[in-house]
């Protein structure tokens, strides 16, 4: 676990210092906000929360230097601290069934397989930050959000 790990929504200040290391290719989607994970003032990683019902979890990335550290893990549960504000029961997410690491992490925090047939993307994807040759088998994942006690 990193010392001295902050999460917080990414504001406008903040942008061009995060964009020129994380890809924020969801910046102006619209339909959510950037989770950023600092060291200091240095931004690791973030995370795209939806505001749609229920929220999603999407592009979760964290620098190479930083991996294996316990910033994705921290970005999630801040994801999901921020989705049971926004008075939200369930979390969902899409994971990529070549990824089995990444399913590992989010089984390890509760996350399950929702049941629903898996999407097939294949093509070309435009985001903020370019075209995105895509080729994969997405499952969506769910986890049921508690108040904290």
């Amino acid at each position: 676990m990193v010392a001295f790990l902050q999460v917080r929504a990414l504001v406008d200040a903040e942008v061009d210092a995060v964009g020129r290391v994380l890809g924020l290719a969801r910046l102006y989607q619209g339909n959510g906000d950037y989770l950023v994970a600092w060291i200091e003032d240095e931004p690791v990683g973030h995370a795209y929360l939806t505001r749609t019902d229920p929220p999603e979890l999407q592009d979760v990335e964290v620098r190479e230097a930083f991996r294996r550290r316990g910033v994705a893990r921290r970005l999630v549960t801040s994801a999901e601290t921020s989705a049971r504000e926004q008075g939200a029961d369930a979390l969902r997410l899409s994971v990529s069934v070549q990824h089995t690491g990444v399913q590992t992490l989010y089984r390890s925090l509760g996350f399950i397989d929702t049941g629903l047939t898996p999407v097939t993307v294949h093509g070309t994807i435009h985001v903020r930050t370019g075209p995105l040759e895509v080729d994969d088998v997405l499952l969506t994942w769910e986890k049921k959000l508690v108040a904290p006690t």
